[in-house]
């Protein structure tokens, strides 16, 4: 057991909560759909999320393999399984082979678009880490790139819930523009923690263009366009999501904040749970989020009707 801890270790399945994302899409799913609801979609749930887990824990798999060398030389990540000598590298790529197949393979039974959505997750991890596409090493490409994956298991949650139509376009950019955001932070509280412009370009590649006043415009451009491209899809789909804005920015100002504490745990999504305080703020978001969804207040509509003239 203890010769198979770092192999689990890399597949990071602590960060499968990650897939709480595909959640979203099935409520508003549902939302569309009443009727879909049932035990055999709480079925389809729970294997779409184990399917979701193998795929990203290959994408983690072939990016701890990779990204070894560099890993050495982060104060913390030197500590990882593979930069530290704990694991047979040609035993990590039959894991990274063994986990798609397993992921892409339950994927195919749960329709051939979630098929294609999980397809996708895997080749964006592929392109991300692996030469000569590499995606992570090219600066504001790594992070839209990477946040892909948020839309991605947006889509994977509305069509196991058995939809055939694609959701919204501005609410599957505005899933990715905050995708965008969480990413930015993090970069920015990594190169905050590394603080050191020469050794943070020996760690990630990215770092080379980066600095803090640019990670921080891009942290405000994806913040701001999150806001624009949620705010078109309300407005068009579900104008009581309106009361949820106070709340909504709230929660993007409290995370840039994490991002400015020391050794910040923005650096670490899947240790984000310590942080009692804001995951409480969180849940109470997604709580408002979700009752707003399915409580109509016409009021709302009435007292946001245009007014100019259109043509």
């Amino acid at each position: 057991m203890q010769r198979l801890i770092p192999y689990l270790q890399i597949a990071r399945l602590d960060h499968w909560f990650k897939n709480i994302f595909i959640l979203p899409g099935i409520i508003l799913a549902l939302y569309e759909r009443p009727e879909i609801g049932g035990w055999v979609l709480g079925g389809r749930t729970l294997l779409a999320l184990l399917a979701a887990g193998l795929v990203a824990s290959s994408n983690y798999v072939i990016n701890e393999i990779l990204d070894a060398p560099r890993d050495a030389l982060h104060p913390v990540k030197q500590n990882r399984p593979v930069p530290s000598g704990q694991i047979n590298v040609a035993l990590a790529y039959f894991e990274w082979a063994l986990l798609a197949v397993l992921g892409l393979g339950l994927s195919w039974t749960l329709g051939w678009a979630f098929f294609m959505s999980a397809l996708a997750l895997w080749l964006m991890g592929c392109g991300y880490n692996i030469p000569p596409l590499r995606f992570k090493d090219k600066p504001y490409i790594d992070v839209l790139t990477e946040s892909l994956n948020n839309p991605l298991r947006l889509l994977m949650g509305w069509y196991v819930a058995g939809m055939t139509v694609v959701p919204p376009a501005s609410l599957v950019t505005a899933y990715w523009m905050v995708g965008a955001f969480f990413m930015a932070v993090k970069r920015f509280a990594e190169y905050r923690r590394i603080n050191d412009p020469e050794v943070a370009v020996r760690y990630r590649n990215s770092f080379r263009h980066y600095n803090q006043e640019r990670l921080l415009v891009s942290i405000t451009y994806y913040a701001v366009a999150f806001g624009l491209t949620f705010g078109i899809f309300l407005l068009r789909y579900r104008v009581e999501w309106l009361l949820s804005i106070p709340f909504i920015a709230g929660f993007i100002g409290w995370y840039i904040h994490l991002g400015f504490l020391p050794d910040s745990p923005a650096q670490y999504p899947e240790k984000l749970h310590r942080q009692t305080g804001f995951m409480a703020y969180s849940v109470f978001c997604a709580v408002i989020l979700v009752a707003l969804l399915f409580i109509d207040i016409p009021i709302i509509a009435e007292f946001f009707e245009p007014t100019l003239r259109t043509r």
